[in-house]
């Protein structure tokens, strides 16, 4: 198998596993005890896993850079000492720990130029291509979850700024209509990559990563 596809596959898990974590682990901080109880207040990666998810993670993973869901993380909002906002933070948590490993893997990414530069050519070859994909996936993931559609991330960090109302049906729609809408633009070639290369791009390069 090729190694380039088993680290795309490795960090995507292992991404995924980190994002529903911090989701997990601010809900609980917060007072809502239910991630805990159903298990995933924690980094094993086993516990995060969604079955269809992962199948699109390992598609996409053979034909690019690799992008898919983990098993959402139960919440209740009502459990949590600032519904609203503690609930919002519970969900932009997922997303900003992704913006987060992608900083850290572009460091990796300066030291292994810094190595490179140095002389050290094929000591640094791994870490560079693993630093590489590491920010590719990880921008990827952070741009993706933000996408305001059922049932990725953006949906509910949009509804926190709705009024009760409209946060209602918007919250209906999407986890009814918005589901098939999104997996449309998912088995569409090409539709979640034209929406999400700009931004990715733009974070990826400004993390230093030429693509």
């Amino acid at each position: 198998m090729d190694p380039e596809l088993i680290i795309r596959l490795v960090i995507v898990f292992l991404s995924l596993a980190i994002h529903e974590f911090a989701h997990a682990k601010l809900a609980d901080a917060a007072g809502d005890p239910t991630p805990s109880i159903h298990g995933r207040v924690t980094l094993n990666p086993f516990a995060h896993f969604d079955p269809l998810g992962s199948i699109l993670i390992i598609f996409t993973a053979i034909s690019g850079f690799g992008i898919g869901w983990g098993k959402p993380v139960p919440m209740d909002p009502r459990r949590m000492k600032n519904p609203r906002w503690d609930h919002f933070w519970a969900v932009l948590g997922g997303p900003l720990s992704n913006l987060l490993q992608a900083v850290v893997y572009a460091i990796i990414l300066q030291v292994a130029l810094i190595g490179l530069r140095g002389g050290a050519g094929e000591t640094m070859y791994w870490p560079m291509i693993i630093a590489f994909w590491g920010i590719l996936i990880n921008v990827s993931l952070f741009a993706f979850n933000l996408l305001p559609i059922g049932p990725l991330d953006g949906m509910w960090i949009l509804g926190t700024f709705l009024p009760e109302r409209i946060r209602f049906e918007w919250t209906r729609w999407n986890l009814t209509v918005g589901q098939f809408v999104f997996l449309a633009l998912i088995l569409i070639p090409g539709t979640i990559r034209t929406i999400l290369d700009p931004v990715r791009l733009s974070i990826a390069r400004a993390l230093g990563v030429p693509i």
